[in-house]
């Protein structure tokens, strides 16, 4: 009795230290996160250098990480930065009355009468609509100043997430598998089941941060070049913001270069607005629906509708993390029942194979993984 007592308490005392640590680790989330996907991501290029360079781990991890910061931070960065000075620009100009939006979306109406009266059947105003346009139009180029200050002023705290996640990725690149399989020793689920989760985990974590930024890099790049073409003001500006749009499945760029096509053909510039249709329809549209499934959905092994929905409902919960943690947890969610589906007998009319768990799948994961 007493040995129960004793087991108990510990029990209760291990998940209440491990539940303060997480607390105590929930402000570096983010840069705990992106190392790990780092590691994950980079992960065959470390074992490239290992047979090249031997068993030196602290220099295969130091080049492995040197790569990612050379042909992914340092790009991002630069990105990233250049949209925030955009954006102020914009901002400044809104401010001193050289761009005004409510004029553009006036141009608009009165090109396509039709407009006003199709919002009239839902019985919406557009004068209401067109000012909440303008409202959004303004806030979003006030968020982006904003965020050009803020950056001013956080500077260090910035650097300090970066290179907190830097660090980070360093020894997961170098003590990774070791890590691994003291989780698997730890957890209480049975190895097995622990080697599929976590199988799953890195598949998952590959398929969407790689899938989906090749998808925003191409994305923006390819709108930003024909917003170039046709000498549309800020295609810099643009081009980026279509490849954070481009995170969103089954809408992404066209919530950019839908509009500008349609303010195009209101002032008349009817050649350009086709060819800006027709790019979006065939060029962009198409390396969204061709590369999506390719690269995310058949690597997840999910389907396209759920990937949709676990991706908005991540950025939804977790803001700009959630379009790897949203399918994170859909593919966790699924290989969880799936194993339960597996071990605990079937659900009546639902294959075992639409669980995304097949027994192959099962043998494969028992092999020991480095990730």
């Amino acid at each position: 009795m007493y040995g129960k007592l004793e087991t108990r308490t510990f029990l209760a005392m291990l998940v209440g230290v491990s539940l303060a640590f997480v607390l105590l680790m929930k402000p570096f989330f983010g840069p705990i996160f992106w190392a790990v996907a780092i590691a994950l991501i980079f992960h065959p290029v470390r074992e490239g250098l290992a047979r090249r360079v031997g068993n030196r781990p602290n220099l295969i991890a130091l080049l492995t990480l040197l790569i990612c910061l050379i042909i992914v931070i340092i790009p991002v960065l630069a990105l990233v930065t250049s949209l925030v000075a955009e954006g102020l620009s914009v901002y400044q100009k809104i401010q001193e009355g050289e761009l005004r939006p409510g004029e553009y979306i006036d141009r608009v109406n009165q090109s396509f009468p039709a407009i006003e009266a199709f919002f009239a059947q839902f019985g919406m105003d557009f004068a209401e609509v067109r000012d909440r346009v303008v409202s959004a139009f303004v806030g979003g180029s006030q968020f982006m100043a904003k965020q050009a200050l803020g950056f001013g002023q956080n500077t260090f705290q910035f650097f300090l997430g970066l290179a907190l996640m830097v660090y980070l990725a360093f020894f997961l690149l170098r003590d990774g598998s070791k890590l691994v399989d003291m989780l698997i020793r730890a957890l209480p689920l049975g190895d097995e089941r622990e080697r599929l989760l976590f199988a799953k985990f890195a598949e998952v974590t590959r398929a969407t941060v790689k899938g989906n930024l090749l998808i925003a890099i191409i994305q923006g790049a390819l709108g930003g070049f024909i917003f170039w073409i046709l000498g549309i003001q800020g295609a810099l500006l643009w081009g980026v913001v279509m490849a954070i749009v481009s995170l969103i499945p089954a809408v992404g760029a066209a919530l950019v270069w839908l509009p500008a096509a349609i303010y195009l053909a209101a002032t008349g510039e009817i050649v350009s607005a086709v060819i800006l249709t027709a790019f979006g329809v065939i060029v962009i549209g198409l390396s969204d629906n061709l590369l999506r499934p390719i690269l995310v959905g058949r690597d997840t092994k999910l389907p396209d509708y759920i990937v949709l929905l676990s991706t908005l409902g991540g950025i939804v919960m977790f803001g700009i993390n959630g379009f790897v943690m949203g399918p994170l947890v859909a593919a966790l969610f699924m290989a969880f029942w799936g194993i339960f589906v597996r071990e605990f007998g079937e659900v009546p009319g639902v294959p075992v194979n639409n669980m995304h768990v097949t027994t192959t799948e099962t043998q494969q994961s028992e092999k020991p993984r480095p990730d």
